[in-house]
């Protein structure tokens, strides 16, 4: 059943047209998965939804009483509560209707309500419908019902004392998600909900969508969790929405043959329109030369043909091509032996987070690093980087490995934050201006982006912007710390693609199962103090592991 419906609406934003005449429809059991590039407008039109954002032309129309619930992408807990304080807070709409109820009994104690038949009988039907709504949001079992969603979302009973500035990134979305949910508002909006989650993190947030019992519409940059959660994928680009009945496999392989049918229905077209074109062009010059008024109606009718074409919307525009980063890492071949650990112990703030740990790297190998959230992931790679010193053991690299490093939180763009792009690589460079922002052009920078602050980037152009100086510093060894965090899927998919052909070895700290997948032959799990090798990609390890 529908639910909400997107009729014909545009959308300025900071006076460009985001969106032109939208529309689009969601049922009430829907699992959709908003896809698109960076800057596209997802997060906006979740806005749009929630009506935080009016719509310049058209209308949204929602079932009566809808009740829409948002998880944005950034989350603020109050830091002076514990975990499960923070959880137990009602939502809004939850509080109102406990005071609503608190009013009507108070009303129906009063001697001048009870004591008149039609103002009690009216009183106790606003009742009734006021608990019914009540009952809907679960305010009955609200506090069972949160715990019961804190487990389903990975805490457990003791973690409910942490305070929340002790929390990741990845639980403070949780918590957040549980406060939410457990109202069970209409439809739920999702603004990549993953991010910063560990691969438990993920599994549990994908049984919550999966057993979710209403509408959710979620942003995500993850294909392995849009594959499993996903009956529709909603693709926002250049302004349209175009909607796919399937997960994000389904759309991608439908998407292609879309392309492939409109590609020939456009080049079918264009000859048609230009025998009509040489047909007029030869009429006329008829008509010119022997004054004959037949050609040139002839013409005139030909020309009226193409006009009507047009104006009932029925020129096929060409397929175009999207706009990518050209990446590529020129790599090189330089020691055989690019990286060994040996006995390597490390603690962190006092507590011991790695011990006696053995790694080896050869050459052109492919390594993923796994494990849960404060395992020590990037600790390694800051260990590799020198960056930190082991209690214990030895880190050697081959004599003549140059490492490329990207960081998890933009670390290495952080004295260049009120600076432009285009000073940062004309710095690491040493390039006239011109050909500082032909590079920054290819990596899918706009002119203007090269000469605004760095600290005005989105995510994902901050991600680029870090790729483009790991490609300035022509390493052979990569040390990746979750690069696709930020980046849309085809930003990740030219990734995946530079990396296979990189002349070169690769380090992956990731949780992105299905960039895993594409981009590592060998995993290393990093799990209660001690390194687990296994020979092969994410699937093969969960297949191992009896959890596929």
């Amino acid at each position: 059943m529908r639910v909400l419906q997107v009729n014909n609406i545009t959308v300025n934003f900071a006076g460009t047209e985001l969106y032109s005449d939208l529309s689009w429809a969601i049922g009430d059991r829907d699992r959709i998965a908003l896809v698109g590039p960076n800057g596209a407008g997802k997060s906006t039109l979740l806005k749009v939804l929630l009506g935080e954002i009016e719509p310049d032309r058209g209308h949204i129309t929602a079932q009566r009483g809808l009740r829409i619930g948002h998880l944005p992408q950034d989350i603020t807990l109050p830091p002076d509560m514990t975990l499960i304080e923070t959880a137990l807070v009602k939502p809004p709409e939850l509080a109102e209707a406990e005071d609503r109820l608190s009013a009507i009994e108070a009303q129906l104690a009063d001697p001048q309500v009870y004591g008149d038949e039609s103002l009690l009988a009216h009183t106790l039907a606003e009742l009734e419908a006021e608990l019914l709504r009540f009952e809907t949001m679960n305010g009955n079992r609200h506090a069972s019902h949160v715990r019961e969603l804190l487990a389903m979302l990975g805490f457990s009973a003791d973690d409910y004392s942490l305070p929340t500035a002790a929390l990741s990134g990845g639980q403070k979305k949780m918590v957040a998600l549980a406060r939410l949910a457990v109202s069970a508002p209409d439809i739920l909006l999702l603004d990549e909900p993953d991010n910063h989650l560990d691969m438990a993190g993920k599994n549990q947030l994908e049984r919550f969508i999966l057993n979710y019992p209403k509408c959710v519409v979620i942003i995500s940059h993850d294909r392995y969790l849009l594959d499993e959660v996903a009956t529709q994928t909603v693709e926002l680009a250049a302004g349209k929405l175009t909607i796919y009945h399937g997960n994000y496999s389904y759309y991608i392989n439908e998407k292609e043959l879309r392309c492939l049918r409109q590609q020939q229905q456009y080049v079918t077209q264009q000859k048609e329109i230009a025998r009509l074109e040489a047909m007029i062009e030869r009429f006329e010059r008829w008509a010119k030369q022997v004054l004959s008024r037949k050609h040139m109606l002839a013409a005139r009718q030909r020309r009226r043909q193409l006009d009507q074409m047009e104006e009932r919307g029925e020129i096929i525009e060409k397929v175009a091509d999207a706009r990518l980063m050209d990446f590529k890492v020129d790599g090189w071949r330089g020691s055989k032996k690019v990286l060994e650990l040996v006995a390597v112990s490390v603690a962190f703030a006092d507590q011991p987070l790695i011990q006696d740990a053995d790694l080896l790297l050869r050459h052109g190998e492919r390594v993923g690093v796994i494990g849960p959230n404060g395992a020590g992931k990037t600790v390694l790679l800051r260990l590799i980087l020198g960056e930190l010193q082991p209690l214990a053991g030895e880190i050697k690299l081959g004599p003549s490995i140059r490492v490329g490093y990207y960081s998890q939180e933009h670390q290495t763009l952080d004295n260049w934050l009120d600076r432009a792009p285009l000073d940062l690589i004309r710095n690491i460079q040493n390039s006239s201006e011109a050909t500082a922002v032909n590079f920054l052009l290819r990596m899918a920078f706009s002119y203007e982006q090269t000469r605004q602050s760095i600290r005005s980037l989105s995510g994902g152009e901050r991600s680029r912007l870090q790729l483009a100086l790991v490609v300035l510093r022509r390493p052979n060894l990569l040390l990746l710390d979750e690069p696709t965090n930020n980046l849309d899927i085809a930003s990740v998919e030219v990734l995946e693609d530079a990396l296979d052909d990189f002349e070169g070895t690769v380090l992956i700290v990731s949780h992105d199962r299905y960039f895993l997948d594409q981009t590592v032959d060998r995993l290393v799990e990093i799990r209660a103090g001690a390194l687990r090798e296994f020979h092969g990609d994410y699937t093969e390890f969960l297949e191992a592991q009896g959890l596929s």
